[in-house]
């Protein structure tokens, strides 16, 4: 039988003890048995203690849990990922589809992005850095959502909170795949040129840059690095940012903090992007199957391995049985007990 335990938590009841014993002879001396007598007790409450207590732990012992969990999700993540595309093909084929939809309109619809968007979203936030670094993630606009997940992991190790914990190194696993998947593998595949700042300026030309919604295959040696000739598509931004809000919406239950931070810093000079909508738009779309597919893979193993220490605790369970003689003027017999 398999171990159910959401029910073994809620039913909540168990025979404590079991007292057995006989009356003594009435007036007719017809023996009569003592009924059962059933203390319905929850050893389940027991054994949720018994875990409760098994799981409190110091602060190293749940940093280096969570993140030994994370390291062994890493095969179930690129799993979970595979699925989201290959469990229902007939979404695929009409992401697919309304993909190559895009890139079709990509000239109108990015000369307008550049020419009404850009043109008048001229916000910039502060540009910090850290040891004058110049690696993408520790400066500029990235910075942001690097110094946000860090700052998130360093309180919940202070606090020993495994929730944050969890939540912080998933965000870095979503940007960890982001940035392999996007820039390594993807921008190397397809090589698709960025296009020309002004789209709308016939006499506006820029080395390196297309006003061809169709340049593909500008094969380059791959590169992590940022910018470069075939690197527009997908834009690895646009991954890892909703890849990152994608993961903290669902550790957190909302979706208004992280996706709002994440277009804040997103539209922080946003000229520079310099990415086809159609870039950006599947990019979107990437980093939240990458930040969806972590979470689930996540609370997969976690509940796994719950349900695992739940068999344990009540194979652990003992019973304690005690016999003791009952002698009164009304009865003679035994007392069973047992407790679970």
């Amino acid at each position: 039988m398999k171990f159910d335990k959401a029910n073994f938590s809620k039913k909540q009841t168990c025979f404590s003890y079991i007292s057995l014993g006989y009356l003594s002879y009435d007036m007719k001396k017809t023996p009569t048995l003592l009924a059962l007598i059933f203390c319905l007790q929850s050893f389940a409450q027991q054994d949720n203690q018994y875990l409760q207590n098994s799981k409190k732990a110091n602060r190293f012992q749940v940093a280096t849990q969570v993140i030994k969990n994370n390291i062994l999700t890493i095969p179930g993540d690129f799993k979970e990922m595979g699925k989201a595309f290959s469990n229902d093909w007939k979404r695929t084929a009409t992401y697919a589809g309304g993909m190559l939809g895009l890139i079709a309109v990509d000239k109108y619809t990015t000369q307008f992005m550049q020419d009404h968007i850009e043109a008048n979203v001229v916000y910039r936030l502060p540009n910090y850095k850290i040891l004058n670094s110049d690696f993408q993630w520790f400066n500029g606009e990235d910075l942001y959502i690097t110094a946000s997940i860090a700052s998130l992991y360093a309180g919940s190790l202070i606090l020993n909170s495994e929730k944050g914990q969890i939540a912080a190194t998933n965000a870095i696993k979503s940007l960890g795949y982001s940035f392999v998947i996007s820039q390594l593998l993807l921008k190397s595949v397809f090589a698709r040129e960025r296009p020309q700042a002004k789209l709308s300026d016939r006499n506006f030309e820029s080395s390196g840059n297309t006003k061809n919604n169709w340049d593909f295959g500008n094969f380059r040696p791959i590169s992590g690095g940022p910018g470069g000739p075939g690197s527009a598509f997908p834009s690895l931004h646009a991954t890892a940012f909703f890849a990152f809000a994608k993961v903290m919406q669902m550790e957190f239950d909302n979706y208004w903090i992280p996706y709002s931070f994440m277009t804040l810093v997103f539209m922080s000079k946003f000229e520079g992007h310099q990415h086809w909508v159609s870039d950006m738009v599947f990019g979107g779309i990437l980093g939240t199957v990458i930040g969806r597919s972590v979470v689930n893979n996540s609370r997969k193993h976690r509940a796994k391995k719950e349900n695992q220490l739940d068999q344990f605790a009540f194979k652990k369970r003992k019973i304690q049985k005690k016999v003791i003689p009952q002698l009164s003027q009304s009865m003679v017999g035994l007392q069973l007990i047992g407790n679970f």
